[in-house]
């Protein structure tokens, strides 16, 4: 056995509590020693539940005592997204004019992790209200890589991502309107999936249907897929409150044994139309191999969206920003001034992308639409022919804070969201995961693995078999 549970998968954590190999309460205080010796170094969280997760490890303890039925979580500590809520527990989403907002009951998907036995230890560093993929607030400031503190760890589930590539914690989900799973899981060298749209619930108030604009749904973030699968099972089906939400589809962790002998996958690292750093190319070139070794099919084809990544980033930047607009709303609605008084104590990329941005027009969010409608089309040809496509999850390696880069190869690009190659799953809902590939210059490289809507096991099952063949356990930093 491992030393220590901080090192152990949630489904082995799962196991040995069962088995009573550990206790909920050793593993938890393992695990708040460790986040409160190394968060200092990537700032991935911004709440450390102590006396929450100490008392739920008691009650966890208590039920197998008592012989009481064990969830498959049971005991198995988890950090939560600060846009999330967990009852108690205060949900800054980043900003300071929530610095101090205490949550007063559980989001839909957090209660069904807990449910399942799973400790909430904490929540993780976003940026603010989610808008990035890169993390950043002026509530905590911002979060780093593992391989590198210096350089970022994606967003908006940046905090998730470095807490999972630091061994902070076993489980970490996010949530995914742009990239905001897969950026930080190819940043920090772990997995992340986004399912298809609707698998885990998002119940959002005042306005139920924001997630529309563009999709945007839960994940889990882990670091294998086994332990990203179980997790999904627990937090996927449909809720009477999320008009978007869809009934379960089988047992995901099954997708994890699944030979993919059967699978025919396409292969194109830039989609045809995206920069991609000739070194991230060679390394997702030599690791698409895997995929081979597993029996699968891979061919290398470019799929034909209809437009060119400028076109398809404008489309994105529409829809988003009325959904930003919304949000504006709904902080007025909320007693705040985010475009008058309270604008100061919003951060300055925020007051830029958003604030000072100029509201679409309804036929140009329609405009919108019709290129997402060729985006669809052009996914639906390619997944008439293949099971899978599988790309590069961002066009470039971790950069330093502060530093969004502005060209690729040589290639000039929109440099805040121009290098991720992430936003086209989120018009069209499609699952789509990011699985560590391998490293440039000791930094991680993502790969992204999409499928058509609600074949989530395919995208499951391809991921653990590139495991098997490639595992990454052994490759994140221990000082």
């Amino acid at each position: 056995m491992v030393s220590s549970p901080t090192h152990v998968t949630a489904a082995g954590l799962a196991r040995a509590i069962r088995d009573g190999e550990y206790s909920p309460t050793e593993v938890v205080d393992a695990v708040l020693e460790r986040i409160h010796e190394r968060n200092d170094r990537t700032n991935a969280f911004v709440t450390v539940t102590d006396d929450l997760a100490r008392e739920m490890a008691a009650e966890a303890e208590h039920a197998i005592a008592e012989g009481e039925p064990l969830g498959p979580l049971h005991g198995v500590p988890v950090a939560i997204k600060d846009l999330d809520d967990v009852e108690g527990v205060r949900t800054t989403s980043g900003s300071l004019l929530f610095e101090d907002r205490v949550a007063e009951s559980d989001s839909p998907f957090v209660a069904r992790l807990k449910d399942a036995g799973a400790i909430v230890v904490g929540k993780t560093n976003t940026p603010e209200f989610g808008l990035g993929v890169t993390t950043d607030n002026r509530v905590a400031g911002p979060t780093g890589t593992p391989f590198d503190p210096a350089r970022v760890s994606g967003g908006s589930s940046g905090g998730a991502g470095a807490a999972l590539g630091d061994r902070l914690v076993p489980l970490a989900p996010g949530s995914d309107a742009g990239g905001s799973v897969r950026v930080p899981a190819s940043f920090c060298g772990v997995y992340g999936l986004k399912p298809t749209q609707g698998v885990i619930p998002n119940v959002s108030r005042p306005n139920a249907y924001a997630s529309h604009t563009p999709f945007s749904t839960n994940g889990p973030l882990a670091r294998t897929v086994e332990d990203a699968a179980l997790s999904l099972d627990v937090m996927a089906g449909a809720h009477p409150r999320d008009p978007f939400s869809v009934p379960k589809r089988g047992e995901y962790r099954a997708a994890v044994d699944r030979p993919i002998d059967e699978l025919e996958i396409a292969f194109s690292p830039d989609m045809g139309i995206y920069p991609v750093d000739s070194a991230v190319r060679e390394t997702l070139e030599d690791a698409v191999s895997a995929f081979e070794r597993a029996g699968a099919t891979v061919d290398a084809v470019d799929p034909d969206l209809g437009h060119d990544n400028e076109e398809i980033l404008d489309a994105y930047y529409t829809m988003a920003t009325v959904r930003w607009q919304s949000l504006l709303d709904n902080l007025e609605e909320e007693g705040f001034d985010p475009r008058g008084d309270d604008r100061d104590r919003l951060r300055p990329y925020f007051v830029d992308l958003v604030t000072d941005a100029d509201e679409p027009t309804t036929r140009e969010y329609k405009r919108a639409d019709v290129v997402r409608t060729r985006v669809l089309d052009g996914m639906a040809d390619l997944f008439g022919e293949y099971d899978l496509l599988v790309t590069a999850t961002a066009g470039t390696t971790p950069f330093p804070h502060g530093e969004e880069p502005e060209e690729i190869d040589g290639v000039e690009i929109e440099p805040y969201r121009g290098w991720v190659l992430t936003q086209p799953y989120n018009l069209t809902g499609q699952p789509a995961a990011s699985i560590p590939a391998g490293f440039v210059d000791g930094l991680p490289v993502g790969m992204q693995i999409a499928g058509e809507r609600h074949a989530d096991d395919d995208v499951i099952a391809a991921s653990a078999a590139f495991e098997r063949r490639r595992p990454w356990h052994d490759e994140y930093p221990e000082r």
